[in-house]
């Protein structure tokens, strides 16, 4: 049985990831899916967290965050469709904690449904990217 697997995560921005990956851990919404090279197949609405790319057998972790979105997962191949990604070691915690404020603030001031749900998810976000820094 393969050990290695293709991987490729995608934001709207860019391919962030495309290449061979031994382990692949991505917040779904119903929970952590750890993937691997014979994974069956699999479709899963992501949350916004930490996928962790583990490129080789006993090889580092790369922690990346990302802000939502879809995976495609079969015995082969596994496709992360992210709102957004951002290298954790790339987040900064003092402007994550300024921008949660000025969210908040803006939150307060809000007048219809629809500009208070955009900015509840942002704030959802920005905390999950908190979460990935401590």
């Amino acid at each position: 049985m393969a050990t290695m697997f293709n991987f490729e995560l995608v934001s709207p921005e860019r391919k962030v990831i495309s290449e061979e990956a031994f382990q692949v851990t991505i917040p779904g919404e119903e929970g952590m899916v750890g993937v691997r090279a014979g994974h069956m197949a699999l479709v899963v609405s992501v949350r916004p967290g930490v996928v962790e790319v583990i490129r080789k057998e006993g090889g580092e972790v790369e922690r990346i965050f990302i802000a939502g979105g879809f995976a495609d997962i079969s015995a082969e191949h596994c496709t992360v469709l992210a709102e957004e990604a951002v290298p954790v070691y790339a987040l900064n915690a003092e402007k994550l904690e300024a921008e949660l404020a000025r969210l908040n603030e803006e939150l307060g001031f809000a007048d219809t449904a629809d500009e208070k749900a955009k900015l509840s998810r942002r704030v959802a976000i920005v905390t999950a990217m908190m979460d990935a820094v401590r």
